[in-house]
């Protein structure tokens, strides 16, 4: 049997460039296949710490705490994810601490999986009513410059900004059937 690493798409090694040519300094994920590439950079490369969460909203006190230290934080998420953050997400606005997250889309294009529906439709409005910055990335060219944007924004600026990567962006999820 040939178990040949499928090479990352473009987009992914894209996204892994735009968080390294901005100095990140840190990476907090829980696993995921969309952020599958850039986590495995953030792993390999011994300038960026890698931390694997057990869930999401410990992504926003790492972000948070990364700031306090002179240090950029990302969290990686699926949009399941972000229904876990809510809470957690108020400490931003208290604090009015930059946040730059991206995150991969569930429950749109092509789902196949029922439980993704409700929070993937959520996901923007959500994010929006906690005071985050929206931007959404759809086609693999338009990946570098939103990235950069929504990044430069935060850590410029201070703003608090999500990217959401969609389902379209990612590719159909496969569905095995019998």
């Amino acid at each position: 049997m040939n178990h040949t690493p499928t090479p990352a798409p473009a987009w992914q090694e894209t996204v892994f460039k735009v968080l390294k040519a901005g100095g990140v300094d840190q990476i907090a994920y829980v696993p995921d296949a969309g952020h599958s590439h850039v986590i495995r950079s953030a792993i390999a490369d011994s300038e960026i710490e890698d931390i694997v969460l057990t869930t999401e909203e410990e992504g926003v006190a790492i972000a948070a705490g990364a700031w306090l230290g002179g240090k950029r934080s990302v969290l990686l998420m699926q949009s399941s994810g972000v229904g876990n953050c809510v809470n957690m997400f108020s400490l931003l606005q208290a604090a009015d601490f930059p946040f730059f997250t991206l995150v991969t889309m569930r429950g749109e294009y092509a789902e196949f999986n029922p439980w993704q529906g409700p929070m993937g439709k959520a996901t923007q409005g959500a994010l929006e009513l906690m005071g985050i910055h929206v931007l959404r990335v759809s086609h693999p060219d338009e990946v570098e410059e939103i990235v950069s944007a929504g990044y430069d924004a935060a850590f410029e600026a201070g703003e608090k900004v999500a990217v959401l990567l969609g389902q379209s962006l990612i590719g159909r999820k496969k569905w095995e059937r019998k």
